[in-house]
């Protein structure tokens, strides 16, 4: 009988142990920080811009809520000397406790990654107990960090939000950009031989009316945010940008391709031909030659057809060559041409350095040191491309080509 009263016995004394709300603290006492600006003044001082969620304001928050005639955001400017101490002294001007466990963005100002670089500021983020390693980083280019997440947006009723969605739906559909967290960073900048790449964002029309609500009480609004290009890292510092085909290039290699348009020119007519990406696969192999590092990239496609703004004949097998050939030549162009501009600034954003580090441990220790400014510029890099057309789209030939044929 004794033996059957141990366990609840033991439960029971271990019931005040197991206490977990030591911490908390009620919601109404939070503001939830959904994006997260970062500048530097001239005299070195840190300016913060946080975007905070109303809400109140939200859709849905409440039944016959103020949605519509508020802001869904309020933003707070504070400054100090260091990311931390501009959260703190945020305190002045907030009236609740600031929590970053939402926090999906942060922008960090173009100049401020230029200047300092993001070594210093993401260490900071990566120490808070709050801040997610998941959280998106980009770069305001052309327009200061604090004006960026000022800006109000229609569709999408908190701005960081839209950013992130515009981010992640033009990696995903156009190829030129990419989505990099805090954590996809940090890795990559201490990796040897890789540095990382972030996507910028730039504000297009008036800045001052798109802080207000004139800004969604028009269908075009006054300004709207618009991914731009992608940032080079080299060191935690930005040096360079890279956009259009070269972006492209950058993630055809980097095997990011999930869909993406590629258009070629045909006989005498410019992007005549629209090819649509639907798979990719991009295989990269290293090897030593005479004791040199040379690297192989080998690129393959499928898609559809899209677009046709020529007379031809898509029936004809020998003609969907032509158009594989053309579309291969393009791809391997737009490979080389990103690989080389990478060369050019001495940065390995490809991770080949990481890829020989594993193939070739032994051989890496006298690469390591100097592959960033001697071996890698100096890099034989070889690229091949496959493509296949899979679909022409629901009909065969384009209408010209039926056209000019009724016509003979």
């Amino acid at each position: 009988m004794r033996r059957k009263w141990i366990i609840p016995f033991f439960m029971a004394a271990c019931l005040p142990f197991l206490s977990g709300c030591w911490s908390s603290m009620e919601l109404k006492d939070l503001a939830i920080v959904s994006a997260y600006a970062l500048d530097k003044k001239e005299d070195g001082t840190y300016v913060g811009t946080f975007q905070l969620i109303n809400p109140m304001n939200v859709p849905g928050a409440l039944q016959g809520g103020a949605s519509g005639q508020n802001p869904s955001i309020a933003t707070y400017t504070a400054t100090g000397k260091n990311p931390l101490e501009v959260a703190d002294r945020a305190s002045t001007i907030v009236s609740r406790d600031l929590y970053f466990a939402h926090t999906s963005l942060l922008v960090i100002s173009e100049e401020l990654a230029r200047e300092e670089g993001l070594s210093s500021i993401l260490d900071a983020m990566e120490r808070g107990l709050e801040f997610r390693t998941t959280t998106k980083i980009v770069l305001s280019r052309g327009v200061e960090a604090g004006d960026f997440v000022q800006v109000l947006t229609a569709i999408d009723q908190v701005p960081a939000e839209k950013a992130i969605k515009s981010l992640e739906f033009t990696e995903e559909l156009y190829g030129e950009n990419i989505a990099t967290n805090l954590q996809k960073f940090i890795k990559a900048a201490v990796t040897t031989g890789q540095e990382p790449l972030v996507s910028g964002f730039s504000v297009e029309g008036d800045i001052e009316k798109a802080k207000t609500m004139e800004q969604l009480q028009s269908s075009d609004g006054s300004a709207t945010i618009k991914v731009n290009g992608m940032g080079v890292f080299k060191e935690g510092i930005l040096v360079n940008w890279i956009d259009g085909e070269k972006s492209e290039g950058t993630l055809w290699v980097l095997d990011q391709i999930r869909q993406a348009p590629v258009n070629i020119d045909w006989e005498d007519h410019e992007d005549a031909i629209s090819y649509k990406v639907v798979r990719q696969k991009t295989n990269v192999e290293t090897q030593l030659k005479d004791g040199k590092p040379a690297i192989s990239v080998h690129i393959r496609a499928e898609g559809d057809l899209r677009v046709i703004e020529v007379p031809v004949d898509v029936t004809n097998p020998h003609v969907l060559f032509r158009i594989e050939q053309a579309l291969q030549q393009k791809i391997k162009e737009e490979a080389e041409a990103a690989i080389e501009e990478a060369q050019k600034t001495k940065t390995d954003i490809f991770g080949f350095g990481e890829k020989l580090h594993h193939s070739e441990p032994k051989a890496w220790h006298q690469f390591e040191k100097e592959w960033q400014d001697v071996y890698f510029p100096a890099l034989d890099v070889d690229v091949t491309a496959e493509a296949f057309i899979r679909r022409t789209g629901m009909r065969n030939n384009p209408y010209r080509f039926d056209l000019n044929k009724k016509s003979e």
